[in-house]
């Protein structure tokens, strides 16, 4: 009878919250399990391991690709739509031959010819990806003005209970993330864009499997999977997984004396 009652109390208590407030201890417990103040005193991140891009669910390529990640000191409360890190992502066994630098508004595309400016468009993609990146979100976003979650309920997601959240932001971005019932580590993601020119609608889903402790209790996804509209775009599989290693400005900076190429049009 006491265990009973104790249940009825519990969900009483559940409903009584609000759809935010419930939103908010979920994100809360999600931080806590990849690693609470741990993970958001993460400095850089080092993931190494097979990239795989598709085309029409087929693969059309394969590298090893090395991502570095590192976060910059954002002021409090952050700036609503401004990135605060700096990526590099190496493809190909001689890194300094193939990259691709962000930072900031600008990228560019590095060879052995030299660098190139990235179109808007694709600075654009990357800004509007990161920023809706749940990952990102608790990393980098957390007090923002404007930044709300709404708990939108369970479901069942690949024969797994989740626990459905919105994350939204004073721009409209809205990024529904799907917890883990148990862990409440983030199984999946989900927004939807639209392509500036053509209006066409796309469904941009990640999905998050084989969390590894990566040091100090700071959980981190070995196996990302990204699909647009249903089709598997990009998967990469990390082998190793490293933080706060003190990565170098200089991997996030073109090299000095590189010549710089016209940007394509």
């Amino acid at each position: 009878m006491r265990v009973t009652l104790l249940l009825v109390l519990s969900l009483a208590a559940a409903l009584a919250q609000t759809p935010q407030e419930r939103g908010k201890r979920t994100i809360d417990a999600t931080l806590a399990a990849l690693g609470g103040d741990r993970f958001l005193a993460v400095q850089d991140r080092t993931e190494s391991g097979r990239a795989y891009s598709f085309y029409r669910e087929q693969l059309s390529g394969l590298s090893r690709a090395t991502i570095y990640t590192r976060y910059v000191q954002r002021p409090d409360p952050p700036e609503p739509g401004t990135l605060w890190l700096r990526e590099r992502q190496s493809f190909g066994k001689n890194e300094r031959s193939g990259a691709v630098l962000f930072g900031g508004d600008k990228g560019y595309q590095i060879t052995f010819r030299g660098a190139r400016p990235l179109p808007q468009e694709t600075l654009d993609r990357y800004q509007d990806s990161t920023l809706h990146n749940v990952f990102y979100i608790l990393r980098q976003r957390l007090g923002e003005p404007g930044l709300a979650f709404d708990y939108r309920g369970p479901d069942i997601v690949d024969n797994r209970p989740v626990e459905m959240v919105d994350i939204s932001d004073a721009d409209n971005r809205t990024v529904t993330v799907y917890l883990d019932h148990l862990t409440k580590l983030p199984l999946r993601q989900l927004y939807v864009r639209r392509d500036p020119k053509t209006r066409e609608r796309f469904e941009e889903v990640t999905i998050f499997s084989k969390y590894r402790d990566v040091g100090g209790g700071v959980q981190w996804p070995f196996d990302i999977q990204r699909l647009r509209n249903d089709e598997k775009i990009f998967e990469i599989y990390s082998e190793s997984v490293e933080i706060n290693q003190g990565l170098a400005q200089t991997l996030f900076v073109l090299p000095a004396g590189i010549p710089l190429l016209k940007p394509l049009k």
